[in-house]
């Protein structure tokens, strides 16, 4: 189904949880009020809402949190969501403290893609930033996802003071294996807001400062607006996301949904339609679908992360859904 821009919606980003292991500063700080767990959407719900966004065209399926991994039976949803008529592609991000633990299990229920998110190798740094000592554990569950064969991203938000430079070593987790490492601008929304954003630009012009030119890469990694590249010699690539540098929302091609069935046109405004009243109506799908294809049709032109004045979300990106 297209927007009223054209923009053709493909790709829905589900949360299934608005809990999560860590703490990171940016994310989900110390004293975030929890969604009461009646609230949030049952695994059958979740397939309910999927199959409807299945008939407007949405094709492509990532879960997220909160920690989707906290959840239990994460990898059944996945293997339920799969089953669904259309829909073409199901992906996961985590944060990875637990990853290792399912990796198996989520192989076995088919997951298309992993997205791993990991913002330095330095241990005590990531003490820093997630408030625990559990990096080893992320680099586990890495090691045997790409071991499984499963396609496997990183992502890593660089903050000024912090892991600016963290860039060289996480790029040359690509060296060896192919995984795309991406980076992500910080987005103010909820602590995220007031932290200056480094610029994908200053990376990237690092990055050829050190290995040359980076070359594109054209072949496809994932649903989102990454811009990929090929460093020589490396087996993996290096990816951008540029939500403040680089706006992309011309090809924005999603929708959002939170673990309490909010339905977010746009991550930067506070405008939602809640499909959870429907759903528990006598399982009303008609009217779920129909909320769907309004929330597509009221997807605002761009956001306005560049003027945070202009910005409504006031709830933490966990609470959101990454």
């Amino acid at each position: 189904m297209k927007d009223s821009y054209e923009r053709e919606i493909d790709y829905m980003r589900i949360s299934i949880t608005d809990r999560c292991n860590l703490r990171c500063t940016y994310c989900m700080p110390e004293g975030i009020d929890w969604i009461p767990m009646e609230e949030i959407l049952t695994f059958e719900e979740i397939q309910t809402v999927c199959e409807e966004a299945a008939k407007l065209g949405i094709r492509n399926i990532k879960l997220t949190g909160g920690e989707p991994l906290v959840r239990k039976g994460c990898a059944d949803l996945v293997k339920m969501i799969k089953s669904v008529p259309k829909i073409a592609k199901v992906t996961l991000t985590t944060n990875g403290v637990e990853f290792s633990k399912y990796v198996e299990e989520l192989k076995r229920a088919e997951v298309d893609g992993i997205n791993v998110s990991l913002d330095t190798l330095d241990r005590e740094c990531f003490r820093k930033i997630t408030g625990f000592d559990r990096m080893e554990d992320v680099l586990t569950g890495l090691e045997k996802a790409y071991d499984l064969g499963i396609p496997t991203k990183i992502n890593t938000v660089l903050k000024p003071g912090l892991n600016a430079a963290a860039w060289k070593d996480m790029v040359e987790i690509a060296k060896e294996k192919a995984i795309a490492v991406r980076f992500i601008e910080m987005m103010p929304i909820g602590n995220g807001s007031g932290i200056a954003s480094i610029s994908n630009e200053e990376i990237r012009g690092n990055l050829e400062r050190l290995y040359g030119t980076l070359e594109p890469d054209l072949n496809r990694h994932g649903n989102g607006p990454a811009v990929y590249y090929k460093i020589p010699g490396f087996c993996g690539s290096v990816g951008f996301i540029s939500a403040i540098h680089g706006k992309f929302c011309g090809n924005c091609n999603r929708i959002r949904m939170t673990a309490a069935g909010e339905i977010k046109p746009c991550l930067c405004y506070s405008e939602c339609l809640s499909v959870k009243e429907a759903l528990r109506a006598n399982g009303e799908r008609t009217t779920v679908r129909k909320i769907l294809e309004q929330a597509i049709l009221r997807k605002p032109k761009a956001h306005c992360f560049e003027e945070e004045q202009g910005i409504t979300e006031r709830k933490k990106m966990a609470q959101i859904g990454g």
